[in-house]
């Protein structure tokens, strides 16, 4: 029988988390998912399971295809993961993104006080 690794140690490896503690606290959190069930950070993770995580507002969805337990380079990743997040998901992203950028011309600085509290109330109606 295959021996797992563990998961927290397995997202990080496959950066899909910037660091190993990261993947712990989004385990413990809920946040990633093995058939819909929530999984603890010491959980061995095995060839051919399908992982969720989710990242507000999308939910990744990734299939372990190879063990790893040493961060590796973006370029090898694909060989240890294979992506089977939908496209729908993506689209959650670039339907937000307009919501989460705010044009200001060159040069005149960050805004005050005053103009971010204005940027804020204006997000949370209009987001809406």
């Amino acid at each position: 029988m295959e021996k797992g690794i563990r998961i927290d140690k397995w997202l990080w490896a496959v950066r899909v988390f910037k660091t190993r503690s990261l993947a712990s606290d989004a385990c413990r959190s809920g946040k990633v998912k093995i058939m819909g069930q929530v999984i603890k950070p010491s959980h061995e993770v095995k060839t051919g399971e399908v992982i969720g995580i989710a990242f507000p507002p999308i939910v990744k969805t990734v299939k372990v295809v190879e063990l790893t337990t040493t961060r590796m380079s973006a370029r090898l990743v694909p060989g240890f993961l294979v992506d089977m997040t939908p496209e729908s998901e993506y689209q959650k992203l670039k339907h937000d993104h307009p919501l989460n950028f705010e044009f200001r011309e060159r040069g005149i600085g960050r805004p005050t006080k005053r103009e971010r509290r204005e940027i804020e109330f204006l997000k949370l109606y209009l987001g809406e």
